[in-house]
């Protein structure tokens, strides 16, 4: 289930509300200018605490690892997102599509730690404005409706992160590479040639290791494909988690079950594995025949990772536009132009009539 949170903190000098400010890394005031630290900033990784996967299925995990929202329903693209109690209108930051609130609960696993907005709205959107510059076959309309459109939308997308102990056998075989000469005829002239032979040999083993911070997207309110090519994440620069991170932005909740997700992640280890079975092996090529994996001590956390994010609404058509709110690599929706593709096909074909044209009077 999904849900999105705006999180405000009354300035102290103007009851105006704060903001997170990713250049100082502050609580900030636009009215005012007030400016208050957040205490724990920088706190060492260890204070990252990770939980029992198997205790969380059983639903044992401790009380305070718990809370419980209030949702409301995307009747467009079926996000479910959290507001305030004297919120009664909204709009879905997913799909641009105005909603009204409902009642409902959710109840889920809190998050551990998030990584902190590092870029500011300004300098996000003049990424996604130079990202749509390259993007030469989008209508002329979409591109101005979106540079000229509101600001960014900070959100923080929930993701799972899995540790675990691996330990596997395996049996297959070596392929080593050896050359034999053939002697064959070619327009009637006599000649050799080296084929190349693979000579088999039987092979086994056991690799060992250990998967820290597997990561596996936990929504399904952004395609997959756009928050997988925001990566990679810097892991190493997360935080403990703080509500007052949150402030301005919105924070959205995990539609992918604990269980679904190690199911993902569980798939990402075997790929490596495989990659260590075939490096243990050796040889030019490797076939893996047999190969059991063994997996303990799995524990995991619930994260938040910053995207901003803009949903616009153009010709009845939802677009949205993603941005790392880390790195600042962006992601999105490319509409094709019609007349912009008819146009690059015809001045194709003229400079081919034209160079075809030169080349019969030259010869």
């Amino acid at each position: 289930m999904s849900q999105a949170d705006e999180h405000r903190f009354p300035c102290p000098n103007c009851g105006a509300d704060y903001r997170f400010d990713p250049a100082h890394g502050t609580l900030s005031c636009d009215h005012c200018g007030n400016t208050e630290k957040i205490e724990g900033t920088g706190r060492q990784q260890s204070a990252i605490k990770e939980l029992d996967f198997r205790q969380a299925l059983q639903s044992l995990l401790p009380a305070a690892e718990i809370e419980e929202t209030r949702v409301i329903t995307c009747s467009s693209c079926g996000a479910q997102v959290e507001f305030s109690e004297e919120t009664h209108a909204a709009e879905c930051p997913f799909c641009a599509t105005p909603v009204v609130t409902g009642t409902g609960t959710h109840r889920h696993i809190k998050p551990k730690a998030l990584l902190p907005f590092q870029i500011e709205e300004r300098a996000a959107h003049a990424e996604m404005n130079n990202w749509l510059g390259r993007l030469w076959f989008a209508p002329n309309g979409l591109r101005e409706y979106a540079r000229k459109g509101r600001k960014l939308q900070g959100i923080y997308v929930p993701y799972w992160t899995y540790d675990a102990d691996t330990n596997s056998q395996y049996s297959g075989q070596r392929g080593t590479y050896y050359y034999v000469t053939r002697t064959v005829r070619v327009d009637g002239k006599t000649q050799q040639r080296q084929e190349r032979k693979i000579r088999w040999s039987s092979a086994s083993g056991r690799v060992a290791r250990f998967f820290d911070d597997v990561l596996v997207l936990a929504s399904h309110s952004l395609p997959k494909s756009y928050t997988d090519a925001l990566e990679p994440w810097d892991l190493s620069l997360l935080e403990p988690y703080q509500v007052e991170y949150l402030a301005g932005m919105r924070a959205e909740g995990y539609q992918v079950a604990l269980d679904e997700g190690f199911h993902e992640a569980r798939a990402k280890m075997d790929r490596i594995i495989e990659r260590d079975v075939k490096f243990d092996i050796g040889g030019d090529v490797q076939r893996i025949q047999r190969l059991d994996t063994q997996v303990a001590d799995v524990t995991f956390k619930h994260i938040l990772l910053p995207v901003w994010m803009a949903a616009y609404k153009y010709r009845g058509k939802t677009y949205r536009f993603v941005v790392n709110g880390q790195s600042g690599r962006v992601q999105g929706e490319r509409p094709y132009s019609a007349w912009k593709i008819a146009f690059a096909a015809l001045f194709a074909l003229t400079a081919a009539l034209i160079i075809g044209y030169l080349a019969a009077q030259n010869g």
